[in-house]
């Protein structure tokens, strides 16, 4: 199963899916990720022979790929600072 590329196509699209239930780009390292280790296995890249050959390096191509993804937004989207608003009064005491 590890070998069939639309199996990774389809995990990585509905991680997608899964993204949009769940805040903070929580699955779309994850999606991209299976989409890419798909499309690597699907269009007989240079060294998706090696990817076939076992489950454990598809894995880790995917491991690698969902991180080096994940990474990519984290500096692109930034830290937010400030996300714990203090209120001080009740809009109710006025």
């Amino acid at each position: 199963m590890h070998t069939i590329w639309w199996v990774w196509v389809a995990v990585g699209l509905g991680l997608a899916i899964l993204e949009l239930f769940a805040p903070g780009f929580l699955f779309a390292g994850f999606a991209v990720g299976a989409v890419v280790t798909g499309g690597i296995m699907g269009l007989n890249l240079p060294g998706s022979v090696w990817l076939e050959e076992s489950p454990i390096n598809a894995l880790v191509v995917f491991a690698i790929l969902s991180l080096g993804v994940w990474l990519a937004m984290r500096a692109a989207m930034g830290i937010r600072k400030g996300q714990i608003k203090t209120i001080d009064r009740d809009i109710n005491e006025d």
